[in-house]
């Protein structure tokens, strides 16, 4: 006799595509596809041009491409760090390096709160655990409208502790149908630089982009060769705001704006010589609340009090 129950479980499990869930919004010229492992942005077209690096919905996501950053963004040096008198040991998700890689939520399922023609809310869980022992709900909202799409994170401490919070998105732009990073033209409005080490990419010190003119897009010029996998600080606003370009010869592209809840900006040009298809073919521009091992500097770390919320959010226009 046959059990419909196993039955309906395999039926179901293989129709679910590697990626989770698939949540289509529209609205103004815009579409957007968010899939569910990792709340990750996996589609973004405005008529029809792609405004972000896309994935397949039955692909394994390649890295961190999309995804939402919590409860750091970048990297916690040695994953170590020490809150509260307490020292932690994260996992060391990029071993290469030795470090510990954009936060715990990266391959987490995250369920439906709310599903509308323009607009989804999904929400997940971090659970107490070696090296985080918090409870932390992150919420996130994805919104289209005339000006774009508009991600909005939150995070709510559930816990009894106060706990260490940072966040940001992962999309790597698009300026145009042909060419890439190296053709394109960036505007980065950012007048301070984190150095790195070479090998490991940990902090060094914080310095003037006139000092570094190779990272000084201040004034609109094309990327060309120039490597950048670097925290950009020291922003320029307009109305409070903070414009990334990228655009095209033609004056097509994309542009990522961000508030002063986000007074940090990781860009990184998708170095990767050994695999062609996807070296440099597109700019990741991940607007932050904290800087990279923040959890050990300190610096602009959010402490999430017992009760307590914090929201971030930054938004995705064609050009």
């Amino acid at each position: 006799m046959t059990d419909v129950s196993s039955v309906t479980v395999e039926v179901a499990t293989a129709a679910r595509p590697r990626s989770g869930r698939q949540l289509r919004i529209a609205g103004h010229g815009y579409e957007a596809v968010i899939a569910s492992v990792g709340a990750s942005l996996r589609v973004l077209t405005f008529e029809g041009r792609d405004l972000v690096v896309p994935f397949d919905a039955d692909e394994v996501r390649p890295g961190y491409r999309g995804t939402t950053l919590a409860p750091w963004p970048n990297r916690i040096v040695d994953g170590r760090y020490t809150f509260g008198g307490v020292e932690h040991q994260l996992a060391l998700t990029e071993p290469a390096r030795g470090q510990a890689l954009h936060g715990l939520l990266a391959w987490a399922e995250f369920e439906d709160r709310l599903v509308l023609d323009d607009r989804v809310v999904l929400a997940a869980v971090i659970e107490p655990q070696t090296g985080y022992p918090f409870r932390v709900e992150v919420e996130t909202e994805y919104r289209i409208d005339a000006d774009g799409l508009r991600q909005t994170v939150t995070a709510h401490n559930l816990g009894a502790d106060a706990a260490p919070w940072g966040t940001g998105p992962h999309p790597y732009l698009v300026a145009g149908p042909d060419g890439r990073v190296d053709d394109w033209t960036l505007t980065l409005p950012a007048s301070e630089v984190l150095t790195v080490t070479d090998d490991r990419l940990s902090p060094v010190a914080l310095e003037g982009v006139a000092e570094h003119p190779q990272w000084d897009f201040r004034a609109a010029r094309p990327i060309s060769d120039v490597f950048i996998d670097h925290a950009f600080t020291g922003l320029t606003r307009e109305g409070g705001v903070a414009e990334v370009r990228l655009v095209t010869d033609a004056g097509t592209g994309v542009a990522m704006t961000f508030d002063e809840r986000c007074p940090w900006v990781q860009v990184h040009t998708a170095d990767n010589p050994e695999i062609d298809a996807i070296h440099r073919i597109g700019l990741a521009v991940e607007p932050m609340t904290c800087p990279p091992d923040a959890f050990n500097s300190g610096t602009d770390l959010f402490v999430l009090e017992p009760g307590a919320a914090h929201a971030a959010s930054w938004r995705i226009s064609a050009v």
